[in-house]
């Protein structure tokens, strides 16, 4: 079974998929981290991301394993891995390397030690409508601007931060919009995606109603 998890920033969808691919033992792929593990592979190897040919070929030749080690590294949430990514994700010879990368990975799931999964989970911003729209299962996790940017605002105060509410309020909305507008693969729900909205839903919660629907298709694609 492939399953899809779409959503905007701190929605809860990476939580989510963590959390359903570890009860299922289904092999699971931050897709979001992908251009970072890039750029940053990049960096660290002494290479410019800014280099189209050296990029693409970074990118082609990524494997799941090598992603599993770079995304250890504390460097590729720091703005170090942001800027890398940033850069490579212009590169059309990049972006259509890693879109073979994840629809490879949702065929053919396995850990990163190389044994088989029975099934895959992806989350990112575009998988149920451009990388798997053919996926078993699709959602789309969301909640409302507010309580997004109150997730955020949490996790700049654990790490010391000064920043106000209301300028990551603003930076959310902003980059929704974004999210939105971009003429490719655009941030919206697939037709057949199951809205989860997690504005006043602990993650246990959203949790047990994803995996109460998991389990009715899995039962569904069994008879």
């Amino acid at each position: 079974m492939i399953i899809a998890i779409d959503g905007p920033a701190a929605a809860g969808k990476g939580t989510l998929a963590k959390k359903l691919a570890e009860t299922l033992r289904y092999a699971y792929l931050d897709t979001g981290a992908l251009y970072r593990a890039v750029g940053l592979s990049m960096v660290k190897k002494n290479m410019n991301p800014d280099d189209i040919e050296k990029a693409a070929r970074m990118a082609e030749s990524m494997t799941v394993s090598d992603f599993a080690e770079i995304i250890k590294d504390p460097d590729l949430r720091k703005e170090i891995g942001a800027k890398a990514a940033a850069k490579v994700a212009k590169n059309t010879g990049v972006r259509q390397a890693l879109l073979k990368f994840q629809r490879d990975f949702a065929e053919n799931p396995a850990f990163t030690d190389g044994t088989k999964a029975q099934g895959s989970i992806l989350d990112g911003r575009d998988i149920g409508t451009v990388v798997c729209p053919h996926a078993d299962l699709k959602f789309f996790v969301t909640a409302s601007p507010e309580k997004r940017a109150e997730r955020r605002f949490n996790e700049y105060k654990e790490k010391k931060s000064d920043i106000t509410f209301e300028e990551v309020l603003k930076d959310v909305k902003e980059r929704d919009e974004a999210d939105r507008t971009r003429s490719a693969s655009p941030l919206v729900p697939a037709d057949d995606a199951v809205i989860l909205d997690t504005s006043f839903l602990s993650i246990d919660e959203v949790y047990e109603k994803a995996m109460a629907i998991v389990t009715k298709t899995g039962k569904e694609k069994a008879v």
